[in-house]
């Protein structure tokens, strides 16, 4: 059904299908070529014919096409009911996480509107794997299901506009088995400003901002790409950040410039910059007392089994680090900067060939060519370059720090957050 309802939204409703059928990882050889060679009999009286041996019929058909609907006004709904069966309304037809929503009321989107620095009708583009139409009014309503306060919706467009991106490839992170979900990162005055959450905790509840904007964020996705388990979505897995990841740099106990400055803005800008996760690892160290041994901990911790990103180098996945801050205070105090702490971790997270080999990515692996004709001793870098790490201090008091595993075939992407006229005024008076 997904191969249908993709081919639906690029436009070729008619266009023939040849299901493959899964798992594929489970099957030996003889069985994998018995699937393609009856898969190729389909293929080709699919393009011969122009239509498939057989086909499966799409369920939920009238929730599919709402999805994929190219329009740029959202549409008007008139629901009666208590707010549990509004709710229970929304929930029926695919438009919730399965979390109580904020009924989308007019004038709630409205106000939500306010605070938009765009017009309620623009487009910024097409959410992918279903291409519905993303509109500034569209992402509103989606803000204010997830219950945003209307001075967040800047910081929900900017990561909007962020995972449209073409690098960012947000289609690839609904369709993969992988589980992968984006991690929203504010940097910026206007984290503080919002009360964007960065200290203890800090990817715990109990924070509405980063609570309703990473929840808004994956609410736009699901309702516009077709994040949907009965369609696009093929998580094995899957991790909580499907619901919602958002959090702000520690500014008061970062020892460093801020991310968004190592980025190349200025100090007074505020950015949102998304990268695609499989999950969350949080390791720590108490015993060792200098910045050195936390990193040795920290690049342990990250040379295992399984990790996908060892076989994916070349399509420049970022692995998002974040440094407790009294890790972080013993890594400047034994001399590191941003960029010396980047360049420890490219020179050290690497496993040997021999690990790697006929394991996880091995026949399907996309890394540099240099790599290949080394022995099973050279060391394979996790990352492409040094700069692929994103660094982040964040948390609060105590001996951990955390990194998330990267979604392989998805680069970062940030945006400046465009603050409204209205909402400018409202800080300043």
């Amino acid at each position: 059904m997904a191969a249908q309802l993709r081919a639906r939204a690029l436009g070729l409703p008619e266009h023939p299908v040849v299901v493959i059928g899964h798992p594929l990882a489970t099957k030996n050889h003889s069985q994998v070529q018995e699937l393609v060679k009856n898969s190729l009999e389909e293929l080709v009286h699919g393009l011969v014919s122009g239509t498939a041996n057989r086909s499966e019929p799409i369920r939920n058909a009238e929730a599919s096409t709402r999805v994929a609907e190219d329009k740029k006004n959202g549409s008007r709904l008139q629901v009666e009911g208590s707010i549990s069966e509004i709710n229970s309304y929304f929930y029926e037809r695919g438009w919730t996480d399965g979390l109580p929503i904020i009924p989308p009321l007019e004038d709630l989107v409205l106000e939500m509107l306010q605070a938009a620095p765009r017009s309620a009708e623009q487009s910024l583009g097409k959410m992918s794997p279903l291409n519905g139409t993303v509109t500034v009014e569209k992402v509103a309503i989606n803000a204010v299901m997830a219950g945003c306060k209307p001075e967040y919706f800047p910081v929900v467009l900017a990561a909007v506009k962020a995972v449209l991106q073409p690098q960012f490839n947000v289609g690839s992170i609904t369709t993969t088995t992988g589980g992968a979900a984006p991690v929203v990162i504010v940097s910026g005055p206007l984290a503080g400003k919002l009360g964007i959450h960065s200290g203890t905790a800090v990817f715990g509840s109990g924070h509405r901002a980063n609570a309703t904007i990473g929840r808004a964020l994956r609410l736009t996705m699901r309702n516009l790409g077709g994040s949907i388990v009965d369609t696009m979505e093929k998580s094995t897995h899957a991790w909580p950040g499907k619901y919602t990841m958002c959090f702000a740099e520690n500014d008061a106990r970062n020892p460093w410039e801020p991310l968004h400055v190592e980025l190349g803005f200025g100090p007074e800008t505020s950015v949102v910059t998304v990268a695609a996760a499989r999950g969350l690892h949080t390791m720590m160290e108490g015993t060792q007392e200098t910045g050195m041994g936390a990193l040795e901990t920290l690049v342990k911790s990250m040379t295992a089994g399984g990790i996908s990103g060892y076989y994916y180098q070349r399509w420049g996945a970022s692995y998002v680090v974040v440094l407790g801050p009294e890790h972080a205070a013993e890594i400047a105090a034994a001399g590191f900067g941003r960029t010396e702490v980047k360049q420890y971790l490219f020179d050290n997270v690497r496993l040997p060939v021999s690990d790697l080999k006929h394991r996880g990515h091995w026949g399907a692996r996309c890394w540099p060519t240099e790599y290949e004709g080394h022995g099973d001793d050279f060391l394979v870098p996790l990352v492409a370059d040094p700069d692929k790490f994103l660094l982040v201090v964040a948390g609060g008091d105590g001996r951990h720090s955390s990194w998330f595993q990267a979604w392989s075939a998805t680069q970062r992407a940030t945006q400046v957050i465009e603050a409204s006229m209205a909402f400018e005024v409202q800080e300043t008076t």
